[in-house]
């Protein structure tokens, strides 16, 4: 089949068992030929709903999911993919493998099909991404840097504990490095110092939480590394030119502009890997 955006991109052919992934923002377009006349969703499934009823010789399955990325963590990570992303997976791929699992659960109607089809899915999007990332040379600095063992233990200790009260000497002993030569790589391999780095870490962090306001002050700086609400709101303010607790209140008033500020001192080149997911769906 063939897929193509609502521009002047050239349409994409897909083949059985590739993976195609599609970032917000214009139309996109699916059909048996290059630009074909196709129909809303509703009109389709109106035209077409009683097909699975009707015999047939062959038919084409493609399995769709939808899923939304919350926060700066996951725009981040979605503003370092392309508009579209094609993958075909090689026989030794872990996609593959996912591809070949999805494949067989359709054929068959089992009790709780579609928790282990949605789940798949949210597996296949993982490796995808991952598989671009590996590929790509234009891959986020943090994922570069992961594959470095020089670094990759200290950027997983930050990613994945933020409300640690990390030094460089600490950060570099999980490195195995001096302090010195640990400060001097990571620099040159993100751009940042590592305290930089962790910072920005935290505020992003902290922003996501300050937008789903389900967690007090108190709490969003004990998640983030900060031994009390007053050092976590000074913090904040440093970063931002505003409390948490206003910058809150104007991102529930007007969004656009909180983001724009949370822009201004947002220095984290794509968000590391643990963006947050909103309700996976698969039709």
């Amino acid at each position: 089949m063939w897929l193509w955006l609502d521009d002047s991109r050239s349409p994409l052919e897909l083949a059985p068992g590739d993976v195609a992934l599609v970032r917000s923002g214009p139309d996109h377009f699916i059909a048996h030929e290059p630009n074909a006349a196709c129909l809303p969703l509703e009109q389709f499934q109106a035209r077409h709903g009683d097909d699975d009823r009707q015999p047939r010789g062959s038919a084409n399955v493609f399995l769709c999911g939808a899923y939304v990325f919350s926060g700066d963590v996951g725009r981040g990570l979605l503003e370092a993919l392309p508009p579209v992303l094609t993958l075909s997976a090689a026989a030794n791929d872990p996609l593959h493998d996912v591809i070949g699992l999805l494949s067989s659960e359709l054929g068959t109607s089992a009790p709780g099909q579609q928790t282990v089809l949605d789940r798949l899915l949210d597996i296949l999007l993982v490796l995808a991404i991952r598989a671009w990332f590996q590929r790509s040379a234009h891959a986020p600095r943090w994922y570069q840097a992961s594959a470095d063992p020089r670094l990759g233990p200290a950027l997983t200790a930050m990613h994945t504990d933020a409300a640690h009260t990390w030094t460089v000497p600490e950060l570099a002993g999980l490195s195995r490095l001096s302090r010195a030569a640990f400060a001097r790589i990571f620099q040159l391999a993100l751009g940042q110092a590592p305290m930089h780095y962790l910072t920005e870490w935290r505020m992003t962090l902290a922003r996501d939480h300050l937008r789903a306001g389900e967690l007090t002050l108190e709490q969003i700086g004990a998640r983030t590394g900060y031994a009390s609400p007053y050092a976590f709101a000074a913090a904040f303010r440093r970063h931002h030119g505003v409390p948490p607790g206003q910058w809150r209140q104007k991102q529930t008033r007007d969004p656009q502009a909180a983001q724009a500020a949370a822009d201004g001192n947002h220095e984290l080149d794509s968000a590391p890997p643990q963006a947050h997911l909103a309700g996976s769906g698969v039709r």
